[in-house]
């Protein structure tokens, strides 16, 4: 257990100092919340009432899709799986501590827009505070898991670029956060339900914590730890 706790110690300070994350998780998550966050309220200034809930969307989507899954790759398309059984150590140990990392990187962040976002841009707070930090624990989460798979399956960075394009765009336009999901055509509103940011910035609107906004990202997320583990299972058997 303390090698464990550990791992996750060094993993963080090892994230601290990466570029990548840096980047995905703070720099251009806090940019697009600064320059965005004052646009969207003097075109829309109803949009205060939920600015919060959507930058921390755009938030987690770049940390989840954009930060975690190349760090992934770079680990265990390394022959990691050959160093972890030769120690003894889990094949699993080194995606867990880099999603508890990632986790509270996004958490982090996520606090810094919720306490800047009153002050710069008289947003309103989530009426409900400890609902709300739950609801974004959970997409959080959820979030994390899908940059799991990306990062375990795809090994080429290049694809792997191309995939967490393909799962960050959507997740960022077709939620809501940018503009009322009721603006797009219905097969586009349909298609944007596919991506848990739609569920995730649902559930953490005033009021949003419901089983119906809830059960698709459970779904997900169960979905997501089987294929993460089956990926992991067939890397040990190489």
């Amino acid at each position: 257990m303390n090698g464990f706790l550990y791992g996750i110690a060094l993993q963080w300070k090892l994230d601290i100092r990466s570029k990548s994350l840096l980047v995905a998780c703070y720099t251009v998550p806090l940019i697009f919340f600064l320059l965005m966050g004052g646009i969207f309220t003097s075109v829309m200034p109803e949009m205060r009432s939920t600015l919060v809930q959507s930058m921390v969307v755009m938030c987690v989507s770049m940390g989840a899709f954009i930060g975690l899954p190349p760090s992934l790759a770079e680990t265990y398309g390394n022959g990691i799986q050959k160093v972890y059984k030769a120690n003894g150590v889990p094949i699993y140990s080194g995606l867990v501590a880099m999603f508890l990392s990632a986790f509270a990187h996004l958490m982090a962040a996520c606090i810094v827009i919720a306490l800047l976002a009153p002050v710069l841009f008289e947003a309103a707070l989530p009426a409900q505070l400890p609902v709300f930090f739950l609801a974004l624990a959970i997409y959080i989460t959820v979030s994390l898991s899908i940059g799991s798979i990306l990062g375990l399956l795809v090994k080429n960075q290049a694809k792997l670029t191309m995939a967490a394009q393909f799962v960050f765009l959507p997740s960022i336009m077709l939620s809501g956060i940018m503009f009322p999901i009721d603006f797009l055509p219905d097969f586009l509103e349909t298609a944007g339900r596919m991506f848990p940011a739609s569920w995730g910035y649902r559930l953490m609107l005033d009021h949003g914590f419901c089983l119906e906004n809830l059960w698709y990202l459970t779904f997900v997320f169960f979905a997501a730890v089987i294929v993460c583990g089956v990926i992991l299972k067939n890397q040990k058997l190489k």
